[in-house]
């Protein structure tokens, strides 16, 4: 689940609460079947390069507004995960052998490579409805009710909000709430903080080996718990100009490592000894501040973004999101889009330990807690079709994570490779 958020994360649009609030769609009759509902249906294809991850994903979303403003929204999303993921493991000259998450058999990474889980695959079924209706003419509130599924995640969430209007719903402030409740259930049961990895090759026989296996697993699920609170600001500047400005604060606790993840002992050669399983704090406090904003140009329609999160494991983080939307005489439109995304490293972020120093309480070699610069570049194109309409978008990725080098042979190895992926999503409405 966690990775699943962080490779969509460059990808995922989002709905703005101006956009709802001071943009809102033309009234509906509930007895017109023309405008009884809006559907968007959508096709997405994400690939990384070297053979990494991929991802396709179809999603499928009605809304249904009636004469008095109340909109319902179902969508269900269904995506499946298949490739290889870097497991922390630092790369070295000669190849590598590591025992595969269940405990049953092993894999090996070639010299020079950086190590891969091959076996990384899932499907995940998730499941939003929403409801938003007026109260009266200054008070509107919403709704929301989240399921997703995966092989060893569930994931429940409820969500909910209250929006006031003022000066003729010229300025808008909402005040929201939301709970999310997650099971994690890895194969093989949930590593010990920390724990060496056993190697069937270490053993005399297999019967050894299941039990050393065994010693380095805690309970079969752990539970995370994330509550968010979030205070909205929506703000009509002219007729051609609306803004919004949100802050939220999330409070996560529970289990947060990634069960799946390792982190290397080297010596001051570069030679790895022992592997570990990762180990992270349970609980996380994150701040973020998000600015949005429409300006309508003439024919174009500028759209910018900016949004700064830090929490208490160090990580800070901006995001600036461009696009300019062109919308011709035909009725057909062209999107061009720039994204770039920057953060620091987790204060426990350690890309290998050193032998003889004393292994810390937390400790994550993943690159995505690592240093990092990303960059999105991609074109949207809309055709209408009468009263539906075709979309198409083609975008590249990039991420540079960064770190320090290592010693002795790790000096002349990449440790923090680039990561590329080319995205494709399809789209209909109607």
């Amino acid at each position: 689940m966690q990775l699943k958020e962080q490779r969509f994360a460059c990808i995922s649009g989002s709905l703005m609460i101006a956009s709802q609030t001071l943009m809102a769609p033309a009234q509906a009759n509930w007895n017109s079947p023309e405008q009884q509902w809006q559907t968007d249906a959508a096709l997405l294809y994400y690939g990384e390069d070297n053979d990494r991850v991929t991802a396709v994903e179809g999603a499928l979303k009605a809304v249904r507004t009636d004469a008095d403003g109340q909109t319902l929204s179902l969508a269900a999303t269904i995506d499946s995960l298949t490739g290889a993921t870097p497991t922390g493991a630092v790369p070295q000259n000669r190849a590598q052998t590591f025992t595969r998450p269940s405990g049953r058999g092993a894999y090996t990474t070639a010299a020079g490579q950086t190590p891969l889980d091959d076996t990384f695959r899932d499907t995940r079924v998730q499941l939003n409805a929403g409801w938003a209706a007026t109260l009266n003419p200054d008070w509107d509130y919403d709704l929301a009710g989240h399921l997703s599924r995966e092989y060893d995640y569930t994931s429940f969430g409820i969500s909910g909000g209250a929006t006031r209007h003022f000066d003729r719903k010229n300025t808008s402030l909402r005040f929201g709430t939301a709970l999310f409740f997650d099971t994690i259930e890895p194969e093989g049961r949930i590593p010990l903080p920390l724990s060496i990895m056993p190697l069937r090759q270490d053993f005399p026989d297999d019967a050894a080996f299941a039990a050393a296996f065994q010693a380095t697993r805690g309970n079969a699920k752990a539970h995370k718990t994330t509550a968010e609170l979030t205070l909205g600001l929506s703000q009509v500047i002219n007729r051609s100009m609306v803004m919004q400005l949100n802050y939220s604060l999330a409070s996560v606790d529970g289990y947060q490592t990634d069960a799946f993840k390792l982190v290397s002992v080297v010596n001051h050669d570069g030679v790895s000894l022992r592997q570990l399983y990762e180990s992270r704090p349970e609980e996380r406090l994150r701040h973020a501040l998000f600015w949005h904003t429409k300006i309508h140009l003439g024919a174009p329609m500028l759209d910018m973004s900016y949004r700064f999160m830090s929490d208490d494991w160090d990580i800070d983080s901006h995001t600036v999101d461009l696009r300019l939307n062109w919308r011709f005489e035909n009725g057909h439109t062209l999107e061009p889009h720039l994204r770039y995304y920057q953060q620091s490293a987790a204060g426990f972020y350690r890309p290998f330990l050193m032998e003889g120093q004393p292994v810390p309480e937390f400790a994550s070699a993943d690159y995505r807690l690592a240093d990092m610069d990303t960059y999105t570049v991609g074109l949207k194109y809309v055709w209408p079709m009468d009263q539906h309409q075709i979309s198409a978008r083609l975008e590249y990725y990039l991420q540079q994570p960064e770190g320090p080098p290592g010693p002795g042979e790790l000096a002349g190895l990449e440790l923090y490779p680039e990561v590329r992926a080319l995205m494709l999503q399809l789209g209909y409405r109607f």
